[in-house]
């Protein structure tokens, strides 16, 4: 029996996890859709593209790190590219969603995210180009582990990096005053007030934490497929697909939402289609408003 699906659909289920824990995290806190967030995983990957490009122009070519097709340039542009990611949420934020907040109407910022996600795509396309291109066009040879499955050593350390941040995410949010601070404002933001929490350092911190954990999937997505400036709003559905089933504000809830989804639409590729792959998210998305639109993790205001 050939299980290559279920790697397939725990590496695209790792990229759309990390994508919605900044989606659960921005509704359950600012109380709006933000539909500019797939657009930060495209701003990531090209902002770590282009800090390689610089890394490799000062320091020439740069051997990979066996057996990775990368080395490290890319880790360090991966970290530098989440600090640039994360400062470009909180940005965007500062000049346009803020002040639309402030004006209490909803529906305006969610208008706004949209125009928004289609600027920041637009001006990726006028820089880079819609030229699709690559961190690296090296060929790894897959191993084989068994029961038809392969797997390569990229694969595997992006595996491994998925487990680390979501851990590191977990923690902030459970043992740190500020993740639980986070916590409260998304259960009871008129109590979190009352009590004194610091709503703008949260606010904040929601949107460099998205933003970062948006960079690493696009750099994810950069590595096992490919780098254009509509990677993010192609993901944008599993994403939302994902926070909803998860339950929005829980951050295990949109991991588990992001492999279901990602395991959901290899197996539907395998078994009737990629062309049916778009349709796999929408109809869990339907399901779960219908059934339990609380998710998996979610629980009722208060």
């Amino acid at each position: 029996m050939n299980l290559q699906f279920v790697v397939d659909g725990l590496l695209a289920g790792s990229m759309i996890g990390l994508g919605a824990i900044g989606v659960t995290l921005t509704y359950s806190i600012l109380r709006f859709s933000n539909f500019a967030h797939g657009d930060f995983m495209a701003w990531g990957a090209y902002a770590t593209l282009a800090i390689v490009g610089a890394i490799g122009a000062m320091f020439g070519k740069i051997a990979p790190i066996a057996p990775l097709s990368f080395g490290w340039p890319l880790i360090a542009a991966v970290v530098l590219g989440m600090a640039i990611t994360g400062l470009l949420a909180l940005l965007l934020d500062l000049v346009l969603f803020a002040r639309l907040r402030a004006k209490g109407q909803a529906i305006i910022v969610v208008m706004a995210s949209f125009g928004a996600s289609m600027a920041l795509r637009s001006l990726l396309e006028f820089i880079f180009t819609s030229r699709p291109t690559y961190f690296s066009r090296a060929i790894q040879i897959a191993m084989p582990v068994g029961f038809g499955i392969r797997i390569t050593p990229d694969q595997i350390a992006l595996l491994l990096l998925t487990a680390v941040l979501v851990l590191g995410v977990h923690l902030l949010m459970t043992r740190t005053q500020t993740g639980r601070s986070m916590q409260a404002l998304s259960q009871n933001a008129a109590l979190a007030r009352i009590v004194g929490i610091d709503v703008a350092k949260v606010v904040r911190v929601t949107w460099i934490v998205g933003g970062a954990l948006a960079c690493v999937a696009g750099v994810m997505i950069g590595i096992l497929i490919q780098i254009r400036p509509f990677m993010g709003f192609d993901m944008l559905l599993p994403m939302f697909a994902a926070a909803i089933l998860g339950g929005i504000g829980s951050v295990p809830g949109a991991v588990l939402g992001g492999l279901i989804i990602g395991l959901a639409e290899a197996g539907a590729v395998q078994l009737i289609g990629a062309e049916w792959r778009a349709a796999v998210s929408f109809i869990i998305l339907m399901t779960v408003l219908f059934v339990r639109p609380i998710g998996l993790f979610g629980v009722r205001e208060r």
